[in-house]
């Protein structure tokens, strides 16, 4: 089999490219912190509000008849059978199949932050009842999405597949370090791509590198 190396000054060429994107990618974590508060002011609900806490004047809803003949409601589910219970991907949500204590089960979007312990009961993620966040019907086609209805009913299938239940409204906070992920990698990537080409062309010019591409001039034909 036929190995292919890499030019000895195309690998110091990457690795000062790395060395430059590392340093880079150290003065964007410098930077998230900042942006990173004014992504958690904006994606922090408050109470009472779609995704935020429910108090004890939210209506607790049994059936799917109680989300449709209220505005706003929560629904108390034990342990956490409300995110166990099949989910998957509409659209840009993650939507969980909840089971409601009528034993009927619709898709709801939660945010976790707002989750509490039902009386503030010192229990395991595991038992104990959970009161979800502030919720409100959204009515939607779910069947528009086959793969996203394979994923949510793998177990059994969705009571109503004409809404979802939003209970995360503008909230659903991601760590500091999920957060940086993204722009850090993106940044490391540019820095690779547009560093690799300059240093090589500098040391080009300098004579430390070979040229990538050569062009010699055609011998003229014997017969001109």
């Amino acid at each position: 089999m036929r190995v292919h190396r890499l030019r000895f000054d195309i690998w110091v060429c990457l690795a000062l490219s790395v060395l430059i994107a590392m340093g880079s990618s150290k003065i964007v974590n410098l930077m998230t912190p900042k942006a990173y508060e004014n992504y958690v002011e904006e994606h922090t609900v408050e109470d009472g509000e779609i995704g935020g806490i429910a108090d004890e004047s939210v209506f607790r809803a049994q059936s799917v008849e109680d989300l449709l003949s209220h505005d706003t409601f929560t629904v108390v589910s034990p342990g956490i059978e409300y995110m166990n219970r099949g989910a998957g991907y509409f659209g840009s949500y993650y939507l969980y199949a909840l089971t409601l204590p009528s034993g009927e089960r619709v898709a709801a979007r939660y945010n976790m932050d707002s989750v509490q312990k039902e009386n503030g009961e010192d229990s395991d993620l595991y038992s104990g009842d959970k009161i979800l966040p502030v919720g409100q019907v959204v009515y939607e086609d779910l069947t528009e999405s086959k793969y996203f209805l394979e994923q949510i009913e793998h177990s059994e299938p969705l009571s109503r597949t004409d809404f979802y239940i939003d209970m995360c409204g503008n909230g659903g906070k991601i760590s500091q370090e999920t957060y940086s992920e993204t722009p850090v990698m993106l940044v490391q990537i540019l820095t690779v791509v547009i560093c690799f080409p300059l240093l090589h062309m500098l040391g080009s010019k300098l004579g430390i590198f070979p040229q990538f591409f050569s062009f010699k001039k055609q011998e003229a034909s014997k017969w001109e």
